[in-house]
This record gives C-alpha cells, sequence and structure tokens, in this order.
C-alpha cells in the first residue's frame, strides 16, 4: 500500500491477536430470534425444520473454514473451534468472528427456502452475531462444550415441560412458568410423564443434546498425521501445511447428535483435538 499522509490513522486500529497455543472459539448467536420465531411460527418447544436448517449453515461454515475442527450447536447458537495452530487472518479476533457470523448468516439465509420452502423469507432477515474466546487447555476447552451441551438440556427440558403445559394443559404462559418455579429435573421428567405420557429420554436426542459437527477421518486409526522423525521434511515446511490442509478438505464432516460431557466421544475420535503434530498431548 502506498505511503499518504492520511495513513496515521492506522495506528488507530487495536491489535486483537488471540495468543498462540490457545483454542479459538467463535459463538455465534441469532439476534432477535423469539420474534423471528414469531413471525415463522416455528414449532414448539422444538422446530425439527428450524434446527436443520441451522446445522445445514453451520456444516458449510465447517466445510468453508478448515481450521475448524468442531461445531457444537443448539437452539440459535453454534460454537466453532479453531485449532490452537490455526494462523487464519493472523488469529484476529474480529476477523474470525465476523467471518464465521456473516458466512453463517449467508447459508442460513440462502438455504431457508430448502427447510421452509412454504415461508417466504422477508425483511427484517435473520442475523447472527459472534465474539471469540480463547482457551488455553484442551481441559477447558472441553469443559466450555460440556457447559453448552449441559444448558442444551436444561433449557430443553424446561421448555418441553412448558410447551406441553400450555398446549395440551390450557394453561397461560405464567400459569405454567409458576408451576415450573423452583422446580427440579426430576419433577419435569415426573409431569411429563405422568401427565402427557412423555418419557423425556425418549425425545430425539437432537433436541435433548444439540449436534456435534466435526471432521472424521474414517481412514485413520492412530491420533493423526504421524511426529516427523529425525531428518525428515520439517512439518511447518510449506509443502507440509499444503498437505494438511489438503487432508483436511478431504475429511468426512459428520453431524451427530451424541454425549460430548464424557470421555467415550473424545476417546473414540482422539484425532479432533490432537496436537499440532498429530500426538494426543496430556491435559
Amino acid at each position: 500500500m502506498a505511503n499518504s499522509e492520511f495513513e496515521y490513522v492506522r495506528g488507530f486500529e487495536q491489535q486483537d491477536a488471540i495468543p498462540p497455543s490457545n483454542w479459538i472459539v467463535v459463538r455465534i448467536d441469532g439476534r432477535g430470534f423469539s420474534k423471528l420465531c414469531e413471525k415463522y411460527n416455528f414449532e414448539k418447544p422444538n422446530d425439527q425444520r428450524a434446527l436443520d436448517l441451522m446445522n445445514a449453515a453451520a456444516t458449510e461454515v465447517v466445510r468453508s473454514l478448515v481450521d475448524v475442527v468442531l461445531a457444537y450447536g443448539q437452539s440459535d447458537e453454534y460454537s466453532f473451534v479453531f485449532h490452537e495452530s490455526a494462523n487464519l487472518f493472523e488469529r484476529r479476533a474480529a476477523k474470525l468472528a465476523t467471518t464465521v457470523a456473516t458466512t453463517f448468516t449467508a447459508e442460513y439465509c440462502l438455504q431457508w427456502r430448502s427447510f421452509f420452502p412454504d415461508e417466504e423469507l422477508t425483511r427484517p432477515y435473520p442475523t447472527f452475531d459472534g465474539r471469540c474466546v480463547a482457551y488455553p487447555k484442551r481441559k477447558i476447552l472441553k469443559d466450555y462444550l460440556a457447559w453448552r451441551q449441559a444448558d442444551c438440556h436444561i433449557n430443553n427440558l424446561y421448555n418441553t415441560t412448558f410447551w406441553n403445559l400450555v398446549q395440551r394443559n390450557d394453561m397461560s404462559g405464567y400459569a405454567a412458568e409458576e408451576a415450573l418455579k423452583g422446580s427440579l429435573a426430576g419433577d419435569k421428567n415426573e409431569i411429563l410423564f405422568s401427565q402427557f405420557g412423555i418419557n423425556y429420554n425418549n425425545e430425539p436426542a437432537v433436541w435433548r443434546k444439540g449436534t456435534v459437527i466435526y471432521r472424521a477421518y474414517d481412514d485413520e486409526t492412530e491420533s493423526g498425521p504421524q511426529p516427523h522423525s529425525k531428518g525428515a521434511i520439517n512439518r511447518d515446511s510449506k509443502s507440509q501445511i499444503e498437505k494438511e490442509k489438503k487432508r483436511r478438505q478431504k475429511a468426512r464432516i459428520a453431524v451427530e447428535y451424541v454425549d460430548i460431557i464424557g470421555d467415550a466421544f473424545w476417546d473414540a475420535r482422539p484425532y479432533i483435538l490432537a496436537g499440532k503434530r498429530g500426538q494426543v498431548e496430556e491435559e
């Protein structure tokens, strides 16, 4: 860029690069989605079409950004996990957050007709905001994802009970809130089973657990690419970096509704959070 007398204004830009060796999570949330749900008559407590649309948009974000190793979503939010070694946009928080949020928003609007063929999308269009958070350890990152899945369970159990009371017991919203005030998970499960014959554990897993999207390396039985031996080409060379990028692009994008709070998911897929050189490092 040519120098000019006006270039001094660049000095006002904030340096917002995420420190190296940190896992980066970009979480996007729908803006004003309560009004959107009312406008397009989303089914309560869960509209499967809306969830499928969220998952389709998230899948395309994961596919297009190869540094994203996993995404987790529920309701109108999604969290995208960038590998600790990712260097996209030199790890600048604002660029990462805006890229994910705008890409997701574009996909959500473009794919709308595939899931709501009878509902024309009109202004104000759905939009999503995004934020960046850095997590220095795998354990903290996994605790973050566990927190979001626990939140999904808590909210969905409450909403399932609430809307059954409103829709099937003809309660007002206020009366249903009062009936559930101070109730525990066991109380809500009892209400659902005794009054409506619903076993909450038999509800669709996507409602109870949310959605996990990740790059699956089906042909790899080990943790991932192995570290180079003495005398081998440096993995950080340009050719090795390009090879790794192609490997990620070819990976299958898996979409599952599974538990990520326990260890079973991670133990079966150690490559998701593998270290830069493929090793599964100690927490």
